[in-house]
């Protein structure tokens, strides 16, 4: 693990109750990996089931986190991201209470304040969900 649940609100901009990473597992290689607990008082809960829109947030969170690490580690301020486009979007499963995801990003194409990356949400080895994003920085003001 490279970033702790403690330090993980260091490298992207949600704060409570909108945090969907715990850690940072890795980053390496064009990849990053985090991991999230689904949590009983978590706000995307309905009827027991975490809502589509938490998978998405959850992928969004992991790209923030590749990108806020690569900030740190250069010794930069961390950047705004927002998400500028989804596509290839494929829900194959929900998650529930208690479940542990783990989030892997593959950045697959970086021009200036832009960058896509192809991700998958599993739990328990099974994928939940897969897409790309398309995310632009935006430095703090």
């Amino acid at each position: 693990m490279l970033i702790d649940q403690d330090h993980i609100t260091e490298l992207i901009p949600q704060r409570a109750p909108f945090v969907m990473i715990d850690t940072l597992e890795y980053h390496a290689d064009g990849k990053t990996g985090t991991r999230f607990r689904i949590r009983p008082d978590n706000i995307f809960l309905r009827e027991g089931r975490l809502e589509t829109a938490a998978l998405i947030e959850n992928l969004a969170q992991t790209a923030a986190a590749s990108a806020g690490y690569e900030a740190v580690v250069s010794g930069e301020k961390v950047k705004i991201g927002f998400i500028g486009a989804i596509s290839k979007l494929q829900v194959q499963g929900d998650a529930i209470c208690d479940d542990v995801l783990e989030t892997e990003i593959t950045q697959l194409q970086q021009v200036l304040n832009a960058t896509m990356v192809q991700g998958t949400v599993r739990c328990d080895g099974k994928t939940l969900l897969s897409g790309e994003l398309k995310i632009f920085l935006q430095p703090h003001t």
